[in-house]
């Protein structure tokens, strides 16, 4: 079977963020970027619904040039190949748009993706690409599993666990308890040098929505420590002060 992983390109958690021209882009200078995360783990599901059913996995991501590192990191991780859509990703329905068009035209069985993307949150493209595609799509599972040639998942859902089975082809994200994450191994890293990273032009269309203005959480106050023996003094900033009680 033929596995897409829909892959994100974003900032390293410890990343110290800034934002340039007024506050209207984020400042790539010195930035360290990463695999999205949840996006490490559908990779690695897909790889380990391959070998136990044979197929291969692509990984796919919207993204300019300065991606092409992290997707190398995928690919030592286990990726056949990978497909990178020549664009910048200006928002999820753009995104969901692009990779869409590629699966058409690349007649895979199964895509995955990961819950959202650390940077933006946005959690659209798996419910984005099963309305494109109009494929079955499960979103946030923590598990999943292809049996004679149909995909099983479990999610969390209100006051339980949800189990879902689909045919395929179908779309999937993956939630934080889906799988560990596998480390490319010298191996791996020295055979994505040679793998197929195919550059592809991204379709004719326009973005559907534009980022404004961006700003930072608003610092945390210092702590302010009251003696255990005045808990009065505590009650009356709470109250007047605070205004939480």
């Amino acid at each position: 079977m033929k596995i897409l992983v829909c892959m994100s390109v974003v900032p390293d958690t410890t990343t110290k963020i800034t934002f340039t021209d007024n506050n209207t882009k984020f400042n790539t200078a010195g930035v360290q970027f990463i695999i999205n995360p949840y996006d490490e783990l559908s990779l690695t599901k897909a790889l380990d619904i391959t070998e136990k059913n044979g197929g291969t996995v692509t990984v796919a991501t919207v993204g300019l040039a300065e991606a092409d590192a992290v997707i190398r990191k995928a690919l030592a991780i286990g990726a056949n190949d990978a497909i990178r859509i020549n664009a910048e990703p200006l928002d999820g329905q753009y995104v969901a748009e692009q990779l869409a068009y590629v699966i058409n035209e690349g007649g895979y069985d199964m895509v995955l993706t990961g819950r959202e993307s650390i940077d933006y949150n946005g959690g659209q493209v798996c419910g984005l690409l099963g309305a494109l595609l109009k494929w079955p799509s499960i979103n946030v599972c923590t598990k999943m599993e292809v049996i004679d040639g149909k995909a099983h998942f479990e999610r969390d859902i209100d006051g339980g666990r949800e189990t879902v089975t689909s045919i395929l082809p179908v779309v999937a994200s993956a939630q934080k308890d889906l799988c560990e994450p596998r480390i490319p191994n010298m191996k791996g890293i020295m055979a994505a040098r040679t793998k197929p990273l195919n550059i592809v032009a991204p379709i004719a269309i326009d973005s559907f929505g534009q980022y404004s203005t961006f700003e930072n959480p608003i610092a945390k106050q210092a702590v302010r420590l009251f003696d255990a023996q005045n808990a009065a003094q505590l009650i009356e900033v709470l109250k007047n002060e605070a205004k939480v009680i």
